[in-house]
Order: structure tokens, then sequence, then C-alpha cells
């Protein structure tokens, strides 16, 4: 969960850092050179993420291994016949209007349909979803009170402007860090370990800030791993997930390079993708032929957000204008997103299946996280589920 991204707001403590570029503030280790990035691991966590464009054979083999294992697994629990349907679930970005997606799914559940999903991914708002979704309907009641019960000073503590100025963001995340600690224990990592020993996969994008490239963070693996380090670093993930560039603090991710320590600087997922389902370079029904699997594949996408063009009027001065402008990049960059998945899918024979917060929704939003708002969402969320989701097959004005 994250406040909705503020572009003037994001934009004048841009201006302000600056000119503030001399002023002491918080320090970090150094960074992983440029010709390193690549060999960067976690010790005793080696292979638990995948940078895109760099690390396609790790992404293939865990695809494979997530098959063989679901094989025994189907096996082992007597399954006989051809495989049942993959479902995949995608939650995007979206702040506080992640409440729509906790309601469709809660109303899901209730309408008796709610498949159990083999791959679950999340950015942003969507990876702290994505945990409760993946683990199914008996984590119905913990995702409402997470997207319903909140007010904004469970989320972040605002920073006076000037200390922000010296600072790595304009808010402090702290009252974030205490609710995920109290909401993902070891229980849950627990049982996130037991579904990817049935082949199930949750997965989390983050952005390593330094190296400007975008990180899918395997978190079934990570969970199964037993490592002590697991659980501080699947909160870290999801905290990092959630972190706007200049709002929240990044958070700072302890690596090794040939024994030397390293820190990697990682921040919203959101910022190079709002929604993703897995690597255009991952040809599925390609991979399927040559493991010799044939099997009908379903992928869900919730976008957090309106698709439609919200009108406002522009006041005639330089903040107004530049936050607008970013505002509509950021919304284009999300459709962009969405028309990447469908064509993806149609190549590889994937049933694409979309939703989104419906342009009649117009609940007063006077702040962010405002619990009046966020519940109006999860009703209408809920409700549209309920009678049967009306599922877009195509992107808007594909």
């Amino acid at each position: 969960m994250k406040p909705r991204l503020d572009p003037v707001l994001i934009f004048m403590a841009t201006v302000l850092l600056l000119l503030a570029q001399g002023c002491a503030g918080p320090v970090r280790e150094a960074a992983v050179p440029p010709t390193m990035t690549a060999q960067a691991t976690i010790p005793g966590l080696e292979e638990v993420r995948y940078r895109i464009g760099i690390d396609n054979e790790a992404i293939e083999r865990e695809s494979i291994a997530s098959l063989r294992r679901e094989l025994a697994y189907l096996a082992a629990s007597g399954h006989r016949g051809p495989l049942p349907p993959a479902a995949f679930l995608a939650i995007s970005g979206g702040g506080d209007n992640g409440a729509f997606g906790t309601g469709l799914l809660n109303g899901w559940t209730a309408a008796g349909d709610r498949p159990e999903f083999k791959l679950v991914t999340g950015i942003s708002t969507g990876a702290l979803i994505a945990p409760f979704a993946f683990l199914g309907s008996a984590y119905d009641d913990q995702l409402k009170r997470l997207y319903t019960n909140i007010s904004p000073a469970d989320i972040v503590t605002r920073r006076p402007l000037l200390a922000a100025l010296t600072n790595d963001a304009l808010a402090d995340n702290a009252p974030l860090w205490r609710l995920i600690e109290m909401e993902v224990d070891q229980a849950l990592l627990d049982a996130i370990a037991r579904e990817y020993e049935k082949g199930r996969l949750l997965v989390v994008g983050t952005v390593d800030l330094d190296a400007r490239q975008a990180v899918l963070w395997n978190m079934t693996r990570i969970a199964a791993s037993r490592d002590p380090k697991a659980l501080p670093l699947f909160r870290s993930i999801m905290i990092a997930s959630a972190a706007i560039p200049g709002a929240f603090p990044p958070v700072l991710i302890d690596v090794e390079v040939q024994g030397q320590p390293y820190q990697e600087m990682h921040v919203d997922g959101g910022t190079m993708s709002q929604v993703f389902v897995y690597p255009p370079k991952l040809n599925l029904k390609e991979l399927g032929r040559q493991q010799g699997i044939n099997r009908e594949r379903r992928v869900y996408v919730i976008r957090n957000a309106r698709l439609d063009p919200e009108w406002a009027q522009v006041e005639r001065r330089t903040m107004s204008i530049a936050g607008r402008a970013i505002s509509s990049l950021i919304h284009t960059q999300g459709i962009g997103d969405l028309y990447r998945i469908y064509l993806t899918t149609q190549r590889d024979g994937v049933d694409f299946n979309l939703a989104y917060v419906p342009a009649s929704f117009n609940a007063p939003h006077p702040e962010d996280f405002d619990p009046d708002f966020m519940r109006a969402l999860y009703h209408t969320g809920y409700e549209m589920a309920v009678r049967g989701f009306p599922w877009k097959k195509q992107p808007p004005g594909f």
C-alpha cells in the first residue's frame, strides 16, 4: 500500500533536493559497480531473483522446475489424466486503489469460482496484496482489514519539508514497516513455502535504482529456503516494491560480489512497470511444447486504477502543468503494460482477462488512505465480483 503518486509534490521536492545537494544526508554502503551488477547475490539466497533481460535462462529453469514440482505433487495426490488449467493472477500498483482489488478477490471467493493460482505477481500495492491473494480465501478477512480499516497514520509519518531536503524521502514509512511486520510472520512464510513445493509461484517486482533495472523476486523460493534472513528479506521486498522514489525511503539490500559487500537501492517496481505477468522472453507455448505439456492457461490482470481519462482543469503554473504531465505519463504507461501483456498472451495462447476500477466510481477522495473512500471502492469490487465479474477480453482501445 502506498499513497497515490503526487506528481506536483514529487516535482517540487526534486527541484528543492537539487538545490540542497551540498547538505549532509543519510549514508549508504557502496553500490555494486556497473560491471558487476549481474554477479551480485544475497549470501545464502543466491537464486531467488531475476534481472529482466539478464537472467532469462534462470527464469526458464525455474518455470520448468515449478512444472516438475506440480507434476510430482499431482501424482502423489492421485491425479490422473490431463493437467488442470493454469490460472495466473497479476495485481498492479495503485496505492489505496488496492481496495478495489481486495474487494474483487473477496467477492470472487463469495461467487464460488475463484481459482487457485499457479502464479501470482504483484507490484507496489499489488505486492502487498499478492502474498495473501496467493494463499487463497483463508486470508480474505486479513486482506479486507488491511484495505478498509486503516488510515494515513498507519502508512506514513510526514516529515517537515526542510527536514526532507537532507533525508531520503518526504515521508517516513515506519508505520507501514510496523504493519507489515505484524501481518507477515513466519507462519505466513511457512504456508507460502508449502505452496512452492506444489509447483506454485509468487513473484514481486522492484527496481534496482543504481542499475536502473527491473528485478523479479521469487518470494516462494525465499520462503522455502528456511534461511534465517528469509523473513526480513521477504518484508523488505514488499516495502521496497511500494517505495515511491522521493516520497518513501528506498530499501537498501545487502549483497556480495566475489566476497565484497555492497548495497543495492531498491524502490517502487511501478517506476518501470505498473503490472506484469511474466517476461515476454519466456514463450510459454514453446516451453510447453518442449516439455510435452499441453494445458489451458488463463491470466487475470487486476489494474487498481481507472483507465478512462480523468478530466481536470490545469492551472497555468509550472508545478500544476508538470504534475499533470507526469500523471498522464504514469496513466499511459499503465495502459502500455496491459498492451504488452495482452500481446504476449495472444502469442502464447493464454486466455486474457482484465479488471479495472469502473469509470462510474466517483466516491469522494479527500486524502490518501481515507477509510470511507477505501470502503466504498472495496464494496464496488466486491459487488461486481459477486454478480459475476465482467472481465474484459482486451485492453481498452486496443
